[in-house]
């Protein structure tokens, strides 16, 4: 399982979608192009007594090159790595640090697909695939990409609150300059600290603690508990921020209400 921390400190857990998951979406995308070509190349046989047959080779080129590769890659690109099939068994192809695909990575797989699964019947593809833990393609190799769970559920909020013993230092405490990655680094342990053995979770704790200590005035009394700091210092932190945004936005309220008022007035 993969994993990527985001500026608010919420770990996303990237899954590597299966080898069944992956093989099951390709087919399904798989049909849907067979289908499609099926029908435009009835069509054009329809139309073939009106062409010459150069007119005709051309038009079967531009066809097979717009199914297998213009047609995957636009999908793959506007939809930020999803086509059909994916989005039926609930999957997402992203970059290996987990960032979404862009143009040239869905190009990169959309021609290594004409070779690895068009052309040999899938069988380079399921080779490949078997052969590695995120069930990549050759294709993936190359663009650095590969397929995820898309319908993992949504981390829960961090649950953090202040201390009743804490309640006044809490009011009067200085946190401006604690810096952001520290933060980050301490409600990643708030949120995963209790998978941790008790003794690790511990020295963890002291380690932030005394880290941060060097950032917040005055500190809590001696002998408070490193996690019930560290619970204090970030749920402080976070009431603060939104009492911040708040107080930004009911300015940006009041400066749009006097403009409105006044470009009423000037009319």
């Amino acid at each position: 399982m993969s994993a990527i921390i985001t500026g608010e400190a919420v770990v996303l857990e990237l899954r590597p979608a299966s080898f069944a998951a992956r093989s099951v979406a390709t087919a399904i995308d798989l049909f849907i192009t067979l289908a499609v070509g099926f029908g435009l190349f009835l069509l054009m046989f329809q139309l073939a007594f009106m062409l010459d047959p150069a007119a005709i080779r051309v038009m079967v080129l531009t066809t097979i090159v717009g199914l297998l590769v213009i047609v995957p890659v636009t999908v793959e690109t506007l939809s930020r790595g999803k086509s059909l099939g994916k989005l039926a068994m609930g999957l997402r192809i992203v970059r290996d640090d987990g960032g979404s695909i862009r143009f040239r990575h869905a190009l990169v797989r959309a021609m290594l697909a004409v070779l690895e699964i068009y052309m040999t019947l899938g069988s380079i593809a399921c080779l490949v695939s078997l052969f590695n833990d995120k069930s990549k393609r050759l294709g993936d190799m190359l663009a650095g990409t590969y397929a995820i769970r898309d319908r993992a559920p949504k981390a829960a909020p961090l649950q953090v609150s202040v201390a009743p013993e804490l309640g006044q230092w809490a009011a009067l405490v200085d946190i401006g300059r604690l810096p952001d990655p520290l933060a980050r680094r301490i409600s990643m342990f708030l949120r995963q600290g209790q998978a941790m053995a008790g003794n690790s979770r511990y020295a963890m704790a002291v380690e932030l603690a005394s880290e941060a200590s060097a950032y917040v005035a005055p500190l809590p009394a001696p002998g408070t508990d490193p996690s019930v700091f560290l619970s204090a210092l970030i749920s402080e932190r976070r009431d603060r921020e939104h009492h911040r945004m708040g107080v930004a936005a009911d300015r940006a309220a009041a400066v749009r209400g006097q403009l409105e008022r006044h470009g009423v007035g000037g009319k």
